[in-house]
């Protein structure tokens, strides 16, 4: 039974230049990669101390790429408007806790624009600092100057997780009964805007995400129990804006569950994005994960589109 979701191609892009602000990991690069298989040209922006440098000749802008801090908004804008850039994504992770490292920030001070952005978050304390309330001042920011923040699904849908068991075994019931405890959890944390995972065993939680990412998370769960077999559930935000910060997976978290002993990975369909798929399957195959994407119903009944049928 094909249990996979239809996800909407998206169109050619027909020459068009899209801006990335491009963060760490092989998120950006698959976007890029996206970007060029319709067509598309890319203006490639990266974060100070983040990217990944396979990204250099996926860029197309005359000045191969350029690099900014975290704060420097003027600066980022500015460069997508002098290349004519449009349409612009925000692919890749930024890393929050090497920016409460000492002296991180003066390899990210703010320009004028980045000061009257983080203002109110930063200096009046008037909003909160949350990922969702600081992404989204950056994005209004982009796009008061003409820059409009587009999801990077927009370009690249196929990078988004179809419903259904993606690579294992079928859940037993305890795993499964693990899953729905973990889902509710991780419902809740993301309502909070406080992270998107959470591992959970025998259902009982073992960590919760926060400014660590999710990696760290998994890998304190692995210290907190040696003895492994645990289930790692990875879910959007209830209020999930899908021009940033969606959940992603790639290699690096698969390396994060086998290091941990963990065993099952459940993440959210149409909802998250995965990097290098054949990739993720092979190495799934190889230590034994079992990796099920299901629809956000919640309880059992979201894991019935990871159950082969009958």
């Amino acid at each position: 039974m094909d249990l996979r979701r239809e996800i909407a191609p998206a169109p050619s892009l027909d020459g068009e230049l899209i801006g990335i602000l491009a963060g760490w990991g092989r998120y950006p690069v698959a976007v890029a990669e996206a970007i060029r298989r319709r067509g598309g040209r890319t203006a490639i922006l990266t974060i100070r101390d983040h990217a990944d440098e396979a990204l250099e000749p996926l860029a197309d802008v005359a000045d191969v790429a350029g690099e900014v801090g975290v704060a420097e908004i003027g600066g980022a804008v500015e460069f997508f408007r002098r290349h004519g850039v449009r349409r612009a994504t925000m692919a890749g992770k930024i890393h929050k806790s090497k920016l409460f490292t000492r002296h991180a920030w003066l390899r990210h001070l703010p320009d004028w624009t980045g000061i009257n952005t983080f203002w109110p978050h930063i200096v009046s304390r008037n909003r909160d600092n949350r990922d969702d309330s600081l992404l989204g001042a950056i994005a209004l920011a982009f796009d008061n100057r003409g820059v409009a923040i587009c999801p990077a699904t927009d370009f690249a849908p196929e990078l988004l997780a179809e419903e259904g068991l993606l690579a294992g075994q079928t859940l037993s019931p305890r795993l499964e009964a693990d899953v729905a405890f973990g889902w509710r959890l991780a419902k809740e944390l993301g309502r909070l805007d406080i992270g998107q995972t959470v591992v959970v065993k025998n259902r009982a939680p073992l960590a919760l995400e926060a400014i660590e990412g999710t990696d760290e998370c998994i890998r304190r769960a692995g210290q907190l129990c040696p003895a492994g077999g645990m289930t790692v559930v990875k879910v959007a935000k209830p209020q999930q804006d899908l021009r940033f910060d969606m959940p992603t997976i790639g290699i690096g978290t698969l390396e994060s569950l086998a290091a941990a002993g963990a065993r099952v990975l459940v993440i959210e369909a149409g909802r998250t994005i995965l990097v290098d798929r054949q990739q993720l399957a092979e190495f799934a195959g190889r230590h034994g994960i079992t990796i099920a994407s299901v629809c956000d119903q919640g309880g059992e009944a979201a894991l019935d589109s990871a159950r082969p049928a009958a």
